[in-house]
């Protein structure tokens, strides 16, 4: 800041005036920071002081509270001034703690070895950053997020078409992308590989006919959806932490893809020495021997319904159960529903099927005993419901749908075979259910004890809610995109907004929601105060000041100079 005079023909003000960097014209220019009134004010206001000693020694009082960030800020607001016409001033900020930690993973250094490796003109990293932060700010299409990205405080120069350009370099370098994410991760953090978890979903198209030759295909969704679908295939460290994804065409048999995917983690990623955690439906007898070899092992979900015989009836016994750190034998029919109740009893033993010698661990749960009658008598009712009402809804019907208890009938009036029908509750399919409430089982080739197998299991629910998160916070689907690459480059840049915000998560110590981290991150609002600075226009919580103290800035002073905002971004960027 420096003392500007301006003398007329009756008087001499003096200003204090600064230079201020303006982006759009690429050139400085002078503003007023505060006028300090004419020679003849101050004079009589100084008793007689010098007013330009007096102007210079308090300007330098400024500049030295300016160094330290601690001048009082005066803003010329006017009532009677209009505001200027297409001039935004409020931005979003933020994705700064997006962004620190995208640099910490060194993506930007990332984008500019395949830049170095392509031929084309725009900037990939600003297009990669912007999508990656918009898919978690502000999920849209490819199209809206050119837009959208003029909602950052720091705005990059960048055109839609050149969007769906990038798309396609990103589809092609996908295998190096997460090969090289995973590689700087480990500068970041230690990675919990010792243990890793995969499981696959669907997501829908907007399309009512599949591809030619493509992967949006026909096939099975839990969501019953009629569209093509594709199917993601996720792999997730022992912390929750995403580690590689694929994309297979939507009539893929899940089992089959596990095996290529899991080769690519132990080529590209230098694993050798891992557990693999699936569901069932990857318990496949080839899967399994697959990671029966070497340092690999695995644990899967087993349904007990599909066991042999004499498996099943050893699992539904009622004796022989044990609990952990305890060397008693328990009897379920003997156990005290209150005091038992968030017990969890166990047995085990080896069985070989296949050729393959495995451990079959049982485990027993009160609790989830009840969540399953919770469930069923819930099913129970709408399958009632749904026979009072409408009949007619009745005919389709899979192994999770409330209309599996529907039996249907068809008579006479004399009761004889023909068209007409009679539909009731089935009795004997849900005691056939029943049986099975309360147990759970899984198959592993580990010596370990049933408890620390169970235990590695049960974190099995955090790669379900990684794909929650995709599918309901980051929006995911439906996929709008109709190029196979375009397709994979938009699942390539949710995977990596998924593993900014789950390293996100972990810096937060996991005490907050998805939902509540998201939200207050799309609140972090700035007002550009110009020719100061930015005023926070988002309210201070408990989590915006986890979130300064986790990422080690702030910006919820009540004004933030264009001098320390520059600090801010540079900072998140080291």
């Amino acid at each position: 800041m420096r003392l500007k005079v301006t003398k007329s023909k009756n008087a001499a003000s003096l200003y204090v005036i600064k230079s201020v960097y303006n982006p759009k014209t690429k050139s400085n220019s002078s503003v007023i920071v505060e006028k300090l009134g004419t020679e003849k004010q101050l004079r009589e206001k100084l008793n007689g002081e010098d007013p330009y000693e007096w102007a210079k020694n308090y300007i330098k009082e400024l500049n030295e509270k300016e160094k330290l960030q601690q001048r009082t800020v005066m803003l010329p607001f006017s009532q009677t001034k209009l505001l200027e016409k297409d001039k935004q001033l409020s931005f979003n900020g933020g994705y700064l703690f997006l962004q620190q930690i995208y640099h910490k993973l060194g993506i930007d250094k990332i984008c500019k070895d395949i830049s170095d490796r392509h031929d084309f003109d725009y900037d990939l990293n600003a297009i990669l950053s912007r999508l990656v932060y918009s898919r978690i700010l502000f999920p849209s299409s490819k199209l809206a997020t050119a837009e959208l990205s003029k909602k950052f405080l720091e705005q990059p120069d960048f055109k839609p078409h050149q969007i769906y350009r990038a798309l396609s370099v990103l589809a092609q370098e996908a295998d190096f992308i997460q090969k090289m994410i995973y590689k700087n991760s480990l500068k970041y953090v230690e990675r919990k590989t010792g243990i890793i978890y995969y499981d696959c979903t669907n997501y829908f198209f907007e399309i009512e006919e599949p591809d030619v030759d493509g992967d949006r295909q026909y096939g099975k969704s839990k969501e019953n959806h009629p569209n093509p679908i594709v199917q993601m295939g996720l792999f997730m460290d022992g912390d929750g932490i995403p580690l590689a994804f694929n994309i297979n065409p939507g009539n893929t048999n899940k089992q089959i893809t596990l095996k290529p995917q899991e080769q690519k983690v132990v080529d590209d990623f230098g694993l050798s020495k891992f557990i693999v955690c699936t569901d069932a439906g990857l318990a496949s007898a080839s899967n399994r021997k697959f990671n029966d070899k070497g340092e690999r092992a695995f644990i899967t979900t087993q349904s007990i319904k599909i066991l042999k015989q004499f498996l099943k009836e050893w699992a539904l016994e009622k004796t022989g159960w044990h609990l952990p750190e305890d060397k008693k034998t328990y009897d379920l029919s003997r156990i005290d529903k209150e005091a038992d109740y968030n017990k969890i009893f166990y047995k085990e033993r080896w069985i070989n099927e296949n050729g393959l010698e495995q451990k079959l661990i049982v485990t027993f749960s009160l609790k989830y005993k009840e969540y399953q009658q919770k469930i069923r008598n819930g099913q129970i009712e709408r399958a009632q419901k749904a026979i009072d009402s409408n009949p007619s809804k009745l005919k389709k019907k899979n192994a999770n749908d409330y209309r599996r208890f529907i039996n249907q009938q068809n008579c006479t009036n004399d009761g004889e075979i023909a068209e007409n029908k009679i539909y009731s509750i089935d009795t004997d399919r849900i005691a056939e259910e029943e049986q099975y409430d309360g147990f759970y089982a899984v198959c592993t080739n580990l010596a370990d004890d049933a408890p620390a197998v169970v235990r590695i299991n049960h974190r099995r629910w955090e790669i379900e809610e990684c794909f929650r998160i995709m599918k309901s916070e980051f929006k995911a689907r439906p996929v709008y995109l109709q190029r196979s690459d375009r397709i994979k480059a938009h699942f390539m840049t949710c995977f990596v907004a998924l593993i900014l915000y789950r390293f996100l998560e972990k810096k937060l110590e996991e005490k907050y929601t998805c939902p509540q981290i998201i939200r207050t991150l799309e609140e972090m609002d700035f007002r550009q105060a110009a020719p100061e600075g930015y005023i926070p226009i988002y309210t201070r919580t408990d989590l915006t000041d986890a979130l300064h103290e986790a990422f080690g800035f702030r910006t919820d002073y009540e004004i933030i100079s264009n001098a320390q905002m520059k600090k801010i971004f540079k900072f998140t960027k080291k």
